[in-house]
């Protein structure tokens, strides 16, 4: 690297914290893929439901969301209490950026205030927390936890003392519920691969009965459990079928039974759907609803388990994975597609809430318009309002979406897929306006020049590959081919003129190329010292090397850019956090403000045209945030993180890329 002409005295500049910050104001997408029994609504209004780490509290009338955001890492299951006020989240086991381990836990808080109770489980879940429920016969004095483990350990404690006062394996297979009966406060029930198990628990014991299929089928699941108003039990399970299991004539009332546990035998069986029966909701009014898994169907039962209405979620939406009841008649539904759901039998469903099903990197924000895109291996192309946090479009792709870029003019979008092939598309229609094919490798970064006339494509081919543009972004002809990595290409950047391009690649190579003269590699790299780039993506860089952590193997960094104001970076890193720096960042260790809300590596980050707002997107978590850029108060009230530190160097990623020479 060279170190730009104005720059009098290297051992001059200093990077110091900005003075803008980040405030989470909106999380797009919701958890239903891989959990169930996620989504509540509260009697504040507001339906509480979790994506990433961050738990969402959503009022769909206000529009509003808040936001709890105590968790280290994925939350993966939730409770309520009785009171309905306070609530139990559960996440997984992670590790930070200097491979320390994240332990699971359980943090009870509190819906109004989003104040923190208590905290539960440090150091005693080994990968995270399956599932857990609230006493109810105490009025929620105990807490039940299900360990992700090997031997799926239940343990239960007096949260309000932070105390463990039972633990025992349950079994090797997987357990997908615990609840406590709400009548007899000596039972726990769990369910899971082939089997449910009645647990009394007395003291610091807990004794198991296996429950007894006899003359029924075994499933290969019981899915979901649910208490009836006399007492008795109800699974459903992946035959379809609903059981209602009863305590068995021999027991005693209070439930404290033989010293072997509580038994409890099948009295009825009712076939409820074709395929599984993921959930089951108890009504206010006694009445059930169960949500099935291949049939998609919503079934409304009355006391004596009669089949009363029925209705069935579109394909679109995927199966059913959790179902609780809404305001007077409605429901909520959570699906598979990562949908929420609000309906009536009468009504049919509106969406409340959706985002991606699979892992998402594309991002681009639209250059006149608060608006901003993404793309995913789901294959869906979305367009989303920051104003109103609604989509405004979608539309599925035959390849994964990697990369994308508006036009300048705003009126097309250019979308790089997984096998080579770029789309062009209507910004306002949707409609195709062209398809290309550069190479047969993943597309990683679309860059349209300033003016629009020139189109850059980078590809994992190691190949730049640019196109000429004309009619507002309708018509492309092949241009030129920037040939010279060694490497795949990560992200590159243009000069306000549309003559040069400064790329980087897998190998951490930053290379320079004129554009005009055949895209030719510029051999003399202090040429290209004082460009100014009208854009600035590129991770590696004399204005950005600051960023880099010290140690680090350079895979790091997912994704930088810089404000158009050009006062701050914003970072995406592969360790679940959003950075924002100082711009320029040419200092090394330089600190930032952190973020956390992800709990996947943040796979890129966009500011939206005026900078009110930044964007990130998660991978596996599929998640998307939207920050609100908010200045410092002038009573310096809001306190940074890191400080500043002297000097250059640190590990082998900085001996082997970061090299000065002044000229």
């Amino acid at each position: 690297m060279f170190v730009p002409s104005d720059v009098e005295n290297y051992d001059d500049v200093r990077t110091e914290l900005p003075p803008e910050r980040l405030k989470l104001e909106w999380v797009y997408g919701y958890r239903g893929r891989e959990c169930r029994a996620n989504i509540y609504l509260l009697p504040t209004g507001e339906i509480v439901y979790f994506v990433a780490s961050v738990v969402v509290l959503f009022n769909y009338e206000e529009r509003t969301q808040r936001h709890y955001l105590g968790h280290t890492d994925c939350v993966k299951c939730l409770a309520i209490h009785p009171d309905k006020i306070r609530i139990a989240t559960g996440q997984i086991a992670g590790v930070d950026k200097d491979g320390r381990a994240l332990q699971p836990h359980v943090r009870i808080w509190d819906s109004v205030s989003l104040s923190t109770l208590q905290i539960i489980g440090l150091g005693t879940f080994e990968r995270g927390v399956g599932s857990l429920a609230f006493s109810k016969a105490d009025s929620g004095q105990h807490l039940s936890v299900i360990d992700d483990c090997n031997d799926h350990m239940l343990t239960v404690w007096d949260w309000q003392k932070k105390s463990k006062i039972a633990e025992i394996k349950t079994t090797n297979e997987v357990v997908l519920a615990v609840e406590f009966h709400p009548i007899d406060p000596n039972t726990i029930v769990t369910c899971g691969k082939s089997h449910i198990f009645f647990w009394t628990w007395s003291g610091t014991s807990l004794a198991r009965k296996q429950g007894i299929f006899g003359k029924y089928e075994k499933p290969k699941f019981v899915q979901c459990l649910a208490f009836l108003s006399t007492g008795d039990i109800l699974t459903g399970d992946s035959g379809g079928v609903l059981l209602v299991w009863t305590r068995s004539t021999a027991e005693t009332p209070t439930g404290k039974g033989p010293r072997g546990g509580t038994s409890f035998q099948i009295s009825r069986q009712v076939k409820a759907h074709e395929g599984s029966v993921f959930c089951l909701c108890e009504m206010r009014s006694g009445a059930l609803l169960t949500g099935g898994g291949k049939d998609r169907r919503i079934i409304l039962w009355d006391h004596e388990l009669r089949a009363d209405r029925d209705m069935e979620v579109p394909d679109q939406y995927g199966t059913i994975r959790a179902v609780s009841e809404g305001k007077g008649d409605e429901f909520l539904v959570g699906t598979s597609r990562n949908f929420i759901l609000r309906g009536t039998f009468n009504d049919g469903f509106l969406v409340e809430v959706q985002g991606h099903t699979d892992e998402l990197w594309g991002l681009a924000s639209h250059p006149s318009r608060e608006t901003f895109l993404t793309c995913a291996q789901d294959r869906l192309v979305c367009l989303w309002n920051s104003v109103d946090h609604s989509l405004q479009w979608s539309r599925s792709l035959e390849e994964h979406g990697h990369c994308a870029d508006f036009h300048p003019s705003g009126a097309v979008v250019a979308i790089g897929t997984h096998s080579g092939k770029w789309y062009v598309l209507d910004a306002e229609t949707t409609d195709l306006v062209g398809i290309h094919t550069d190479g047969n490798e993943q597309l990683s970064v679309m860059r349209f020049s300033v003016d629009g006339s020139l189109l850059a494509v980078g590809s994992h081919d190691n190949f730049i590959y640019l196109y000429t543009v004309s009619e507002r972004g309708r018509k492309y002809s092949r241009y030129g081919k920037c040939t010279g990595h060694s490497s795949y290409i990560t992200h590159l950047d243009w000069s306000p003129d549309k003559n040069f391009i400064m790329s980087n690649s897998g190998d951490y190579e930053i290379l320079y190329w004129d554009v005009p003269n055949g895209c030719k590699l510029i051999r003399n790299r202090s040429e290209c010292k004082d460009i100014d780039w009208a854009t600035y993506t590129c991770v590696l860089g004399y204005h950005v090397f600051g960023v880099w952590p010290e140690g680090s193997d350079g895979t790091d960094i997912n994704a930088l850019i810089r404000s158009h104001n050009r006062k701050v970076i914003a970072l995406a890193d592969d360790f679940c956090k959003v950075h924002l720096f100082a711009y320029p960042c040419s200092r090394a260790k330089a600190p930032s403000h952190k973020y956390s809300a992800h709990s996947s590596h943040v796979t890129n980050v966009s500011f939206l045209y005026n900078d009110s707002h930044l964007i990130s997107t998660g991978g596996k978590d599929t998640s998307i945030m939207q920050w609100r850029l908010v200045e410092k108060s002038s009573g310096g009230a809001i306190r940074g993180v890191g400080g500043a530190r002297g000097g250059i160097g640190g590990g082998s990623f900085w001996r082997k890329v970061f090299i000065f020479s002044v000229q």
